[in-house]
């Protein structure tokens, strides 16, 4: 009544729309590779880098949206120490720190002053 017999016996095992089918599948992937995982891929390559790179003195932004001045790395730990008033101190993971806004200068850790 729904569909005649006619149209459900045409649509049985022909092997160049089985193929073709197979080609559409892969061209999707394709295009789900190029625009969504590979930028996603690099993205979160990029974050890796950047959280590596964080030292004493960085002014970063928390993933919950603090923004704080690095004061420690506990490397061991996977943690930073984050001012974010005076004298008020969090630990944050690592991985929480969404990005840094303020790049500093590596400090030296014997810095003793230059005498004239």
């Amino acid at each position: 009544m729904f569909v005649s017999p006619a149209y459900a016996q045409a649509a049985a095992g022909d092997p160049a729309s089985a193929f073709t089918a197979f080609i559409q599948l892969i061209l999707i992937f394709l295009v789900f590779y190029f625009l969504l995982i590979r930028p996603q891929q690099k993205k979160m390559k990029e974050h890796k880098a950047m959280l590596e790179a964080v030292r004493r003195g960085d002014r970063v932004v928390t993933n919950g949206g603090i923004i704080g001045l690095v004061t420690k790395v506990m490397e061991a730990e996977r943690e930073l120490q984050v001012e974010i008033a005076d004298g008020v101190r969090v630990r944050v993971l690592r991985d929480m720190v969404a990005s840094v806004l303020n790049k500093t200068e590596p400090v030296a850790a014997n810095d003793s002053e230059k005498k004239d």
